[in-house]
């Protein structure tokens, strides 16, 4: 008798451990990328085989060491589908549609909801939130969770675009996957994984930290704030996405280091190729958005925009989205982010979608030349040249070989740009927006503005 009943206690205890679960983002109403194998994964106890079933097409693998993967075929963009995962036990997930899926991440700017912040509003977001109920838009909201080892789950659920979902949902994110929706006609699925006041360093794989940084003193030393240490967010919010097949990545992120501006360009070129290499999927697109100008915060905040852009010029398949026009005085969280969503919107259409016609990215500083005491400064991405839309002129400065900087005018003549200032005989340097706060009013004739830019490089 007590044979009997060992016996069956291992049956039933074998039954539990082979159960199969799939990785958290593998729901119903998900979406999966489209045109590149699509990883399937998750987690068994045993060593089992699974069948992974979809588009009446069976797929085997085996569980080791507690985990098990498998690639579906490539898919074009349709749906809805049924998926079905088979262990010991049967999942059933419905309502799928295969589209593109772009992880959505950063801070407190992405992280801003539709309906905004409390006194912080988004420009259009009611008509927006009224607007939103669409089938073909999925958003998933990872649970924000820190973690000193990196996880393989998350908690977050797949939901339709629409009021109830969408007010709450990522502005940027939202009105971004909203303008490909709208162009390409297919499914999109956006992944919002991000933290407010939190610096690149927490998103960022602990063996990059401890390699590259760790003659670093200048992380987080505020015990009431964890979410800032290095990797804790990379471990908990980004390490249990991966390897979910993905298009590309959003970003809104950088207030959180402009104090220590130095390191940040390292530091987020490492991030974006650590998150490449460990997904393991090429060089996706990596998007991101140049901080706004702020009347407050401490150091001069255009070494941070500088250090951006240094980042997109280095980092291959990068883009950047500028704010410089669209910034809030005494508001670190800007209330355009339509504009900001729509201004990444135009990176992957013009670099990933085919659409040639457009210009995607605001004026960049290519070069100068002196003519006695007039610089003209040439630009790229400015390719029918520069306009104000009716702004003044203005956040110029010129410098000679004393290095003291003065107030400079400016004109566009042709659509170039000419800076001068008759107090520098010999102009050698030229700054335009290197303050904390300014209002950019230089553009390319797309009406997308131009990043604050220095052509010195010196240290004050």
């Amino acid at each position: 008798m007590k044979k009997l009943i060992i016996v069956f206690i291992i049956l039933v205890c074998n039954t539990i451990s082979a159960e199969v679960t799939p990785n958290s983002l593998f729901q119903n109403n998900m979406v999966l990328q489209r045109n590149k194998p699509i990883a399937i994964f998750g987690h068994a106890t045993s060593e089992e085989t699974i069948s992974v079933i979809f588009k009446t097409k069976t797929y085997i693998t085996k569980v080791k060491n507690g985990k098990w993967s498998v690639f579906l075929d490539k898919s074009e963009a349709g749906g809805p589908y049924t998926l079905i995962i088979q262990g010991e036990n049967k999942v059933v997930l419905s309502n799928i549609l295969v589209g593109e899926v772009w992880l959505c991440s950063g801070q407190s700017n992405m992280e801003m909801p539709v309906h905004g912040n409390k006194g912080q509003p988004i420009n259009g977001s009611n008509l927006a939130i009224l607007n939103s109920e669409n089938s073909q838009i999925r958003l998933f909201k990872v649970g924000k969770k820190i973690a000193s080892e990196p996880l393989n789950s998350c908690e977050g659920e797949w939901t339709l675009a629409k009021p109830e979902t969408v007010k709450g949902f990522s502005a940027t994110a939202y009105f971004f996957g909203k303008m490909l929706q709208e162009t390409l006609n297919i499914p999109i699925g956006l992944i919002n994984s991000s933290w407010g006041g939190t610096p690149a360093e927490a998103w960022t794989p602990k063996d990059i930290i401890d390699s590259q940084f760790n003659d670093f003193t200048g992380w987080n030393k505020d015990e009431s704030k964890p979410q800032k240490n290095p990797s804790v967010l990379y471990n908990g919010m980004i390490h249990p996405l991966k390897p979910y097949t993905i298009k590309g990545t959003i970003w809104y992120q950088g207030e959180a280091n402009k104090n220590y501006y130095q390191n940040y360009t390292h530091l987020f070129s490492s991030m974006i190729k650590s998150w490449r290499t460990n997904w393991n999927q090429g060089e996706f697109p990596f998007y991101f958005v140049q901080i706004a100008p702020l009347g407050w915060g401490g150091d001069n905040q255009a070494f941070l925009r500088e250090a951006q852009l240094k980042t997109m010029l280095a980092v291959s398949n990068t883009g950047m989205a500028v704010t410089l026009d669209i910034g809030e005085k005494e508001n670190i969280h800007p209330a355009e982010k339509q504009k900001v969503g729509e201004r990444l919107a135009l990176w992957a259409l013009a670099k990933d979608y085919g659409y040639k016609n457009i210009q995607y990215s605001g004026p960049v500083y290519k070069s100068m030349s002196v003519t006695e005491n007039k610089v003209t400064i040439e630009f790229d991405y400015a390719t029918n040249g520069l306009a104000t839309f009716v702004k003044a002129l203005g956040d110029f400065k010129v410098a000679g070989k004393d290095k003291i900087f003065h107030v400079a005018d400016a004109i566009l003549l042709k659509g170039k740009l000419i800076v001068w200032s008759d107090k520098v005989e010999h102009p050698i340097a030229v700054r335009y927006g290197w303050e904390d706060w300014v209002d950019g009013c230089l553009f390319n004739t797309a009406g997308l503005p131009a990043s604050s830019f220095r052509t010195d490089n010196w240290q004050h």
